[in-house]
């Protein structure tokens, strides 16, 4: 799988996503302002201008403020809804006096969470609802359950999950007569485990992974969009001064600047280059919001690194050379 499966009536996907998270000003219960919403619309027209149509929220990012914003733009640019894909997640449940915070994929929870972000982005459907992070009290039949409501009532098109592993996809697919055709996990120059795991088979290192052994391929053999949440690790190897990182991580930016400025290109454009080399098709989601940034991003797509290339970055990254 190398080009991206996820499709609307023939309408293809982006490569890379937005993220949305940064949206709607802090993560309290302030309302957003006059200028979340110019920051909002500043962000959507830098992705449109990138070539970038997917935009992927959660119900609890900035506390909801995040698509409460985004549906402001939508109202204000009707026009758009149809030009873009819509993801968002649900599952977290912060504490609440005594209680502390939580997972939850009960029945009740998944349909009155939809149904809020449907209320928020002031939208009729969206394209694609995550589970955000597994729930240990999940019950596969609960979850059914809710996928097979939002699915008849079109508040939903699609379904998918975020950090699980190909057990936990295994045991809610086998309840599930809908698929779930995206897993979103962290993945990036920084967090390299889900490559580690696979090198380190027959080796004592293997014993340090924490990654679920598998997932990867799982997900390649079943066709399901694997994306990458924190694909820029933050910045630690493009835009941010790297005087007080390891010295692995400055060797890596340091290696990252080099391929930007031989490509012609950006730093970000090199480091999502790399997800994207990958053949599982990953599909980086971008956290940042700045329009600069954005388009710093945008030209991924248009970048191509060797296998000898590939490697480096990857070897830098590990800080010691391959088993």
């Amino acid at each position: 799988m190398t080009t991206i499966p996820l499709q609307r009536s023939g309408y293809p996907v982006s490569r890379l996503v937005l993220g949305c998270m940064g949206l709607g000003g802090d993560w309290n219960s302030e309302p957003f302002a006059a200028d979340h919403v110019k920051q909002a619309h500043e962000a959507v027209e830098a992705a449109l201008d990138s070539g970038i149509n997917m935009f992927d929220h959660a119900n609890i990012y900035t506390r909801g403020k995040a698509e409460q914003v985004f549906g402001q733009v939508l109202k204000e640019q009707p026009v758009l809804r149809e030009r873009i894909f819509i993801q968002s997640k649900c599952g977290i449940r912060f504490a609440e006096g005594d209680v502390p915070g939580r997972y939850d994929f009960s029945e009740q929870h998944i349909i009155t969470s939809a149904e809020g972000i449907l209320s928020r982005l002031g939208v009729d459907y969206i394209d694609f609802l995550l589970l955000h992070r597994p729930d240990p009290l999940m019950d596969p039949d609960e979850v059914a359950s809710a996928i097979h409501q939002l699915k008849a009532s079109g508040k939903v098109r699609d379904f998918g999950v975020s950090n699980m592993s190909a057990g936990q996809i295994r045991l809610l697919q086998a309840s599930c007569d809908e698929p779930f055709i995206i897993n979103q996990l962290e993945m990036s120059l920084a967090k390299i485990g889900w490559l580690d795991t696979g090198v380190h088979v027959n080796q004592a290192a293997a014993t340090a992974d924490i990654f679920p052994e598998g997932t990867m391929e799982f997900c390649r053999l079943e066709n399901i969009q694997l994306q990458a949440w924190g694909p820029l690790a933050q910045g630690i190897f493009s835009g941010r001064s790297i005087d007080d990182q390891p010295e692995s991580i400055q060797a890596t930016a340091k290696l990252v600047q080099h391929m930007a400025e031989e490509k012609s290109t950006t730093p970000e454009a090199i480091i999502l280059a790399w997800l994207m080399k990958h053949p599982a098709g990953i599909q980086p989601v971008i956290g940042t919001v700045n329009p600069a940034r954005i388009r710093a991003c945008g030209d991924a797509v248009n970048v191509t690194l060797s296998r000898e290339e590939w490697f480096r970055l990857y070897v830098s990254s590990r800080g010691r050379a391959l088993p």
